[in-house]
């Protein structure tokens, strides 16, 4: 039941110092691969009622300039896609006429 209210937090708000300024915030969902990369994704309930997905990423770059602007150009389109696919999943559907 994700959403469900207890104690004006939802099911997944973890609370305590994490919630304040009217947010709710989840636990932290960590993706790590030692000396690779890390992501951290939190879901976040604001004030207003809007929930969104926060989403850090920490990605180990080359050495050399050159491959890591390349690693970057490529970090950055990956990014792209993938918001604009989480935006084009969010958007309401239309109605079929019956």
């Amino acid at each position: 039941m994700t959403g469900r209210q207890r104690d004006g937090h939802t099911d997944w708000c973890a609370g305590g110092h994490r919630c304040g300024l009217g947010e709710h915030r989840s636990e932290e969902i960590v993706i790590d691969l030692p000396g690779h990369g890390r992501a951290v994704l939190v879901r976040v309930r604001t004030a207003a009622g809007r929930e969104h997905a926060e989403v850090r990423v920490r990605v180990a770059l080359a050495a050399a300039e050159l491959p890591a602007r390349r690693q970057l150009v490529g970090l950055l389109g990956d990014l792209r896609q993938a918001v604009t696919r989480a935006a084009i999943a969010a958007r309401p559907r239309p109605r079929r006429a019956a």
